[in-house]
């Protein structure tokens, strides 16, 4: 095994001895090799974690692979975390319209925060000095993990075997587990080429035949929607009533914010809604292919800009424009509880207070478009922009003055120029 690396400062000191570390585990390959690593190499009880943010995977049996390698009941941890996921990770980063590069709804990246947070609370419940990931040294969940980590708690010990050990390779991993006797369970069937992750906003998928970006993904790759040739030949009419810039209700019937992600899931699958095959610039320096389906996170942005347009200041509107690819840059890159995210986030959350009304979206073979909006706080006028008579409510007269002020300094550009032969 290799030298382990050097805490950061602040830190308790790599080489420091551990008694007890909380794993973020998922009974697989890779975390069950983890967990009895963290024995042989540390000496260490561990405390396992699982979360359930919505992956559509069972949870318990995580508990039953755990409780089989020797984890004692009281260290186990399984936790329904499905509604603190929407209500507090993702409805706040969809007030801010966020997209990374202009694509990436961020399905990956806002999930690991709140698993963050929970590793950390966990190993002050349970009197733990480290905690462990399966993240590799090669993308960005390790440093979305330990960055929320380390600004949550500061003197926390990470410790991320992938960095450490010298397994390399899904072949290493199994002769591993077959020399320490690890019951690693085999699918029945054909096994995916694809790395996946899910969780209720998602799915993406990375690796295999996707790391020759000429590669078209396969039908069959697709889990969550039907392919927009195979959608519905009629479009399909949903209404969505906003409140403080969230969705609170989806066909007049009154959701959580948990409920609401779901039914747009199931509704934006149906139509063939969310998917996406890009390539992405990694935080830790790579570029990165990955396919992804959010149907109920395309949803929502839509519906969120267009109750948005009738409904903020012209200039509020574009300084959140402006803002939306540094907020969205910070999840991506793991900063999520730093102070300006935060700020950020008291920011836009200020301009939702008037982002109220109703908004009705068309679903129609993999498209979201905007059949209606209204709202009781729109700053839509018609009197003002009708082709109709405005009944004095504009004096086009105005417009005069209006451009010659802005036409200003053009006009004295263009004749310095001219004066100079330009």
């Amino acid at each position: 095994m290799s030298t382990p690396q050097a805490a950061p400062s602040g830190a308790a000191p790599a080489s420091a001895p551990v008694s007890k570390v909380v794993l973020a585990y998922s009974g697989g390959l890779d975390t069950s090799i983890i967990l009895h690593w963290l024995r042989e190499t540390h000496g260490a009880t561990v405390v396992t974690f699982t979360a359930d943010i919505g992956q559509n995977d069972e949870i318990e049996p995580a508990r039953a692979k755990a409780l089989a390698m020797g984890v004692a009941p009281e260290h186990v941890f399984i936790e329904d975390l499905r509604e603190e996921f929407a209500r507090d990770f993702v409805f706040p980063m969809f007030r801010a319209n966020a997209l990374y590069e202009g694509e990436y709804l961020l399905g990956t990246s806002i999930a690991r925060p709140l698993i963050a947070k929970r590793l950390v609370e966990i190993a002050a419940m349970t009197g733990a000095d480290a905690i462990s990931h399966g993240a590799t040294g090669k993308g960005n969940d390790q440093v979305r993990f330990e960055l929320g980590a380390y600004a949550l708690k500061p003197d926390i010990r990470v410790i991320a075997p992938w960095r450490q050990w010298d397994l390399g390779s899904r072949e290493s991993l199994m002769a591993y587990a077959a020399d320490h006797g690890i019951d690693i369970e085999r699918k029945r069937g054909a096994e995916s080429p694809f790395s996946m992750d899910a969780n209720m906003l998602h799915i993406s998928y990375e690796g295999g035949p996707l790391e020759d970006p000429w590669y078209e993904p396969p039908a069959e790759m697709w889990l969550w929607s039907v392919s927009p040739q195979a959608a519905p030949n009629e479009p399909t009419y949903v209404d969505l009533v906003f409140a403080g810039g969230d969705i609170v209700a989806v066909d007049g019937r009154p959701m959580s914010p948990g409920q609401v992600l779901t039914a747009l899931n199931e509704l934006g699958a149906a139509n063939g809604v969310g998917r996406i095959d890009i390539v992405e610039n990694r935080y830790v320096g790579m570029k990165s292919r990955g396919a992804y389906e959010t149907p109920g996170g395309t949803i929502m942005l839509r519906a969120h800009r267009a109750i948005e347009s009738l409904t903020l200041d012209r200039e509020v509107a574009h300084l959140k424009d402006e803002l939306m690819p540094r907020y969205a840059e910070l999840i991506y890159n793991g900063y999520w509880w730093s102070p300006e995210r935060r700020m950020l986030q008291t920011a836009i959350d200020y301009s939702q207070t008037s982002v109220n009304g109703e908004v009705r979206v068309r679903l129609y073979k993999g498209n979201v478009d905007i059949a209606g909006r209204r709202s009781d706080d729109s700053l839509f006028d018609y009197k003002t922009v009708t082709f109709e008579d405005d009944e004095g409510a504009y004096d086009q007269a105005d417009a005069t003055g209006f451009i010659a002020l802005h036409a200003l300094r053009l006009r004295n550009l263009a004749r310095k120029q001219t004066e100079r032969g330009a």
